[in-house]
């Protein structure tokens, strides 16, 4: 797919992962269209929609000014091998993460590249983004106040040390994130699991994340969203296992990929040894008993080794353990 581009420039690729999209496609389309810098290709990944959102998208590929690829599957995969299809077929050294029903800022491509070319040492990139109703409306809100992604954390990340972060808490919404595609096989296949917080845990633990503080997307939140903003209260009738558990299997799994392919993206004993300590606390927190009594002693142990602060909220994150 190369071009004759000149030296120091990126191929860019940007992997749509498309279902039953038509009512928001047409304008996530329109806003790439619009970009202040092109994509080099666009390849979008169909999960067997039932509308019209492949003609929208045999219309578009028509008139694009970049080659589109359309692949369609005969049977529903899900999010996340339907990305996983997307994001395998892309042939740019920088892959974006696409949404559907998102609308991009027309400088985000032309940013983040910008980011990319700057920091070679940046496996990924990832910025802010604007919460906005199906109509577009702001919601006043944006991403990263609503992951809590404070300025010491971004200043960590900023550091070459993200690792620290996520394994906290999840910041990086896909949507907003674009890789070198040197890390695809590292990434690829993807355990179905929350495949934004995949991405950026592993790309996290072997090289540098960069952080464009500015909203380059209009996150659309709608009755429909696959995938979207968690709720405040989602947890409050859920077990601890059931909180728990889908963190501590990414981590197991994330560990498992990082030592079998540690020849060709080396990660660092401390960072090992970091991701350790995260499983055992997610161990003790997801296997934290229903009555409230016999909580103590585990969280108290947890409390005692550190691991409610470097892999939580601290002694907030201890209380409401108890008190849930």
């Amino acid at each position: 797919m190369k071009k004759d581009f000149s030296v120091g420039d990126l191929s860019i690729s940007i992997a749509l992962a498309s279902y039953n999209g038509e009512r928001y496609l047409g304008e996530q389309l329109g806003s790439i269209v619009r970009q202040s810098r092109l994509p080099d290709e666009l390849v979008i990944s169909d999960d067997a929609s039932v509308d019209a959102t492949a003609a929208i998208i045999y219309e578009f590929a028509r008139h694009a000014p970049f080659p589109v690829r359309f692949l369609r599957n005969s049977e529903r995969l899900g999010s996340t091998r339907n990305f996983e299809n997307a994001i395998r077929a892309c042939r740019g050294d920088i892959i974006f993460l696409c949404d559907q029903d998102d609308v991009w800022y027309p400088d985000k491509v032309a940013l983040t590249e910008q980011h990319f070319l700057d920091n070679r040492n940046a496996g990924a990139v990832f910025t802010d983004g604007d919460v906005v109703d199906e109509n577009l409306h702001l919601s006043g809100l944006r991403l990263w106040q609503i992951f809590k992604f404070h300025p010491q954390e971004q200043m960590q990340i900023s550091a070459c040390n993200a690792l620290g972060v996520l394994l906290k808490h999840p910041v990086v919404t896909g949507a907003t994130l674009a890789f070198r595609t040197t890390y695809r096989d590292l990434i690829l296949p993807m355990p179905d699991t929350w495949h934004d917080a995949w991405i950026a845990l592993l790309i996290g633990a072997v090289s540098c994340l960069d952080i464009l503080p500015l909203p380059l997307i209009a996150y659309r939140q709608h009755g429909t969203n696959q995938l979207g903003i968690p709720r405040r209260d989602g947890n409050r009738a859920r077990t601890f296992a059931a909180i728990f558990g889908p963190q501590l299997y990414r981590c197991d799994m994330a560990r498992a990929r990082l030592l079998a392919l540690r020849n060709r993206f080396p990660v660092s004993e401390d960072k090992l040894r970091d991701l350790d300590e995260a499983l055992i606390f997610l161990c003790a927190r997801s296997a934290l008993p229903s009555a409230r009594w016999r909580r103590l002693p585990v969280a108290l142990h947890e409390l005692a080794a550190w691991r409610y602060h470097r892999y939580a909220n601290g002694f907030k994150s201890f209380r409401k353990d108890l008190l849930r």
